[in-house]
């Protein structure tokens, strides 16, 4: 079901945007931080319906690197609505059939390279335990049974047509917790035909998203200096090869690449905040020093001029839910 074919009602809140420096701070209230791997080609939606003992918010995301902290002391599931689900978690590859499930806190990687359709349900911390989460503040992978997860799909999906088309039935005693059933009902299926405890995988990326945390850290300490991959190992204490695999398998691409990518974001963040500050000496501010190798990164990754994105300074809307 395309986010576009349902309209917002009184129970039913969708945003979308097609403005990333909108969309930047509005994810930021649920401490996720994204960078657009295609920004020129940005699209984004979200529908969120609240039930009795849950939220349900369901993302058409977008091409991008995507670090996203959890704090879910009812418990949190991500499940992909299509089956064409493409992206790793703290460098392990998820499919189409598996859910991701946490209850506490935690954080993870993830890599995007297209946009994907899921749901994230978060649940209350006075729901029943229905005996889906068996460890504490650990992300894990679950196997899922094709048609239990096809049931739970159809499942969001008719409670968000509901809340499209026919808000007032929420109004009528016992509607909503109904349909909050339907979908828990799913849910224990999930975890009951599924690959069992013995079935799940820790989303714990090890060695390699411990030197990913490592090397954003250093980034961010050191915004004004060039950074070489043999210098960056030996600060690090680290082989070059096992620096170069970890960032290709948690990032997706070289340290090199990456290194720019985020000073890039960095410098279009520091043009939107406007200020005295001309754009060499923001430029430089950030690691590059070389005006027009600058230039020409710029306008390739966000297909317009530094000083375009200076000029209008956009004021996104004050995100809410």
């Amino acid at each position: 079901m395309p986010l576009k074919r349902l309209a917002p009602s009184s129970v039913l809140q969708i945003t979308s945007f097609s403005d990333i420096d909108a969309f930047r701070p509005y994810e930021l209230v649920e401490d996720a931080r994204s960078i657009a791997l295609d920004p020129a080609h940005f699209s984004t939606a979200r529908a969120v319906i609240r039930l009795p003992s849950c939220r349900v918010v369901v993302h058409r995301s977008f091409a991008r690197i995507l670090d996203a902290t959890y704090f879910a002391p009812g418990g949190l599931l991500i499940m992909p609505l299509e089956e064409t689900l493409q992206a790793t978690a703290n460098g392990m590859p998820l499919d189409a059939h598996c859910l991701i499930a946490v209850r506490g806190t935690d954080d993870c990687r993830f890599i995007e390279p297209r946009a994907n359709l899921h749901a994230m349900i978060i649940f209350h911390p006075g729901l029943a335990d229905r005996g889906w989460f068996d460890v504490e503040d650990r992300l894990q992978a679950l196997p899922c049974d094709r048609n239990a997860l096809i049931k739970a799909r159809d499942a969001v999906f008719a409670i968000l047509q509901a809340a499209s088309s026919e808000p007032h039935v929420f109004d009528v005693a016992g509607v909503a917790e109904g349909l909050q059933e339907l979908l828990l009902s799913a849910i224990d299926d999930l975890f009951s035909l599924g690959g069992g405890r013995e079935g799940r995988t820790e989303i714990s990326g090890g060695r390699s998203a411990q030197l990913v945390r490592l090397v954003d850290d250093y980034i961010d300490a050191h915004p004004t200096l060039p950074i070489y991959t043999a210098q960056l190992a030996t600060e690090l204490s680290v082989s070059m090869r096992t620096l170069g695999n970890a960032i290709t398998k948690v990032r997706g691409m070289s340290l090199h690449q990456y290194i720019r990518l985020k000073r890039l974001w960095a410098t279009r963040a520091h043009l939107l905040k406007g200020g005295a500050t001309t754009i060499a000496a923001s430029a430089r501010a950030h690691g590059f020093h070389h005006m027009g190798e600058f230039a020409a990164l710029y306008r390739a990754t966000f297909n317009e001029t530094p000083s375009a994105t200076r000029a209008y300074r956009r004021q996104p809307p004050k995100p809410h839910w």
